[in-house]
């Protein structure tokens, strides 16, 4: 499978949202498969949190040879968001004025200035329609911002384990990382290391959030019943939180969570039903039963106020992070809601 990784330098001013400005941007992003003339076989992906262009590495259950969104078939591209460490334009980027990093000094980004750049990108690649537009978390929050920005631009849409307005619950457990970063006293100096251990921490309390009781109950069980430290619950935590330190910086994590939290769809927009009444497309969106990030209720909610919407709802054992995990039964979901044109009765699966 040939993956092509590229870079589109947008070179002027691009105000953001809620005031400010980036000097221009880059956006690295990863394409798969040849592009149809017509533009019939395009596939979107929006990556979650911390996740790269490289959709085909993190979602290789959905994507590669042989699988659901096979290049064979589709055209795939997906765009490292502003404020990400994989590439695009973020705090570790050079900002022109002050020929320094941004470090902490990176602007204020919402989910709708990360969609307008990815905009910007369709644009200049002449893309005149997306078949699939597709995301899970904030995926799928970029997803819906888009669908609702630009109606006309995507025939289908499939929100993954997303909402329409980022919790107090989702906000509070953001907060929580960001003041494990600040704790850490290194989060105060310019350089690429800086706040390291803080986000070490801040990513052992967002695994409590992607996961739930019953995975920890099952996966990181006692070694013996009579055991009274050594954990594996403990040193899985420890693990996870080294694994991350060696693939991300505090920086990029403190703004993508900033991101996450200024989600909401309604915003200037009449309010959140109202947006959401706007969306066109034929509208796919799923829920995970054990999901405590983004409980069912949320993506109830879009499938009640988004026409026609389908809703389905999948069982796992890993709660949110099932949108990661369970690539059989999001196969097996989506295929059957295309092959029925849209038309899947509302049900739970799995």
């Amino acid at each position: 499978m040939q993956a092509e990784q590229k870079i589109f330098k947008y070179p002027y001013p691009y105000f953001l949202e809620i005031g400010g400005e980036l000097p221009g941007f880059e956006l690295t992003y990863t394409t798969y498969g040849e592009r149809n003339a017509d533009d019939s076989n395009i596939v979107w992906v929006c990556h979650a949190l911390t996740g790269s262009s490289n959709v085909a590495e993190w979602w290789d259950g959905l994507v590669g040879e042989d699988k659901y969104f096979d290049p064979a078939k589709y055209f795939i591209i997906c765009v490292n968001v502003i404020g990400s460490a994989y590439g695009s334009t973020g705090p570790l980027s050079i900002n022109p004025k002050t020929r320094e990093p941004y470090y902490r000094n990176f602007p204020t980004v919402t989910v709708r200035d990360v969609v307008g750049a990815m905009e910007l990108l369709r644009q200049e690649l002449e893309i005149r329609k997306i078949k699939i537009c597709i995301g899970g978390s904030l995926g799928g929050q970029q997803a819906l911002e888009w669908a609702v920005e630009v109606p006309d631009l995507c025939e289908e849409l499939i929100l993954i384990a997303s909402n329409a307005l980022h919790s107090p619950w989702g906000i509070a457990f953001n907060e929580s990382q960001r003041m494990a970063i600040a704790a850490d006293p290194t989060y105060a100096e310019d350089h690429e290391d800086a706040g390291s251990m803080g986000m070490r921490a801040a990513r052992s309390i967002a695994l409590l959030s992607y996961r739930n009781y019953d995975t920890y109950n099952f996966t990181q069980a006692r070694d013996n019943p009579d055991q009274i430290d050594d954990f594996r619950a403990s040193s899985y935590q420890q693990y996870q939180g080294d694994k991350f330190v060696k693939r991300f910086n505090a920086f990029s994590y403190w703004v993508l969570s900033k991101i996450m939290d200024s989600h909401n769809v309604g915003r200037n927009r009449g309010g959140i039903v109202h947006a959401l009444g706007l969306v066109k497309a034929k509208t796919l969106v799923l829920g995970i039963k054990s999901d405590l990030l983004f409980p069912l209720s949320e993506q109830q909610f879009l499938a009640r106020h988004i026409p026609d919407a389908v809703f389905q709802e999948i069982d796992s054992l890993y709660g949110h992070d099932g949108f990661l995990i369970e690539y059989k039964q999001l196969t097996q979901v989506i295929r059957a809601w295309q092959e029925t044109n849209g038309q899947l009765q509302t049900a739970r699966i799995g």
